[in-house]
């Protein structure tokens, strides 16, 4: 049984590096939970490449979600230490899920807090982190995650949301649906409160110093950065 769960689990790694994520374990729990509700069914998600996305897209969600992507191998200790270290002073609990983790847990997990849960998560980010690129974890990051109710991906988000492709949302667009992340299902990119609208100029003051993902095959040298910010 041992055997059979690694070799199940790195081979599923392996195949999701170059084969488009079309369906998450999120989205049909979320359709459960619509059927339940009786609601109608929703689930709007279109996959697109990493080129077919605006370049801002994956500059604002580091802003707002892992400024030290570039640099981090899955885990951002320092993000780490912070938020332990806010949440014993009994304040707003802070998060420090990056953006590795993220997808790892989007694409091959369910939402919970247990520790079996984190424990598994841990392991598939290992195994992303050491599988795919920084890119292809950006691409199944932006194409998975969910972005509204009943939309996941900044496609489905675009063309939802903006009446746009992917490819045509700008840097205020970017920065709107970023701002959502900490739960779309409440904060909308297409009615945003004046919170939201907020959040999206912190976001936009933080992507000036937020470097652009290379291409794949390129890589940034850590020597310019400084936990994913470029130093002046």
């Amino acid at each position: 049984m041992v055997v059979a769960f690694f070799a199940s689990t790195i081979l599923s790694v392996i195949v999701l590096r170059f084969v488009p994520v079309y369906f998450t374990p999120l989205m049909f729990i979320r359709l459960a939970e619509q059927h339940q509700e009786g609601k109608d069914l929703k689930l709007k998600h279109h996959w697109v490449s990493l080129e077919k996305m605006s370049p801002s897209m994956p500059v604002a969600v580091m802003a707002s979600e892992d400024q030290r992507f570039l640099k981090h191998h899955g885990f951002d200790y320092k993000a780490i230490e912070k938020a332990t270290k806010r949440n014993k002073t009994g304040k707003r609990m802070l998060g420090a899920s990056t953006i590795s983790q993220q997808t790892a847990k989007n694409v091959f997990l369910w939402p919970g807090r247990t520790w079996v849960r984190k424990g598994l998560e841990a392991y598939f980010t290992v195994l992303i982190e050491l599988m795919w690129s920084k890119q292809r974890i950006m691409e199944v990051y932006l194409n998975s995650i969910e972005m509204g109710d009943g939309i996941y991906g900044v496609e489905a988000v675009a063309q939802e949301h903006f009446n746009c492709s992917a490819k045509e949302l700008t840097r205020a667009n970017c920065a709107l649906i970023a701002a959502t992340l900490p739960n779309p299902r409440v904060y909308s990119s297409k009615y945003p409160s004046d919170y939201m609208v907020k959040r999206k100029y912190a976001i936009m003051k933080q992507m000036k110093f937020i470097p652009i993902l290379p291409k794949e095959g390129q890589v940034v040298d850590p020597s310019t950065v400084d936990g994913g910010i470029y130093k002046n």
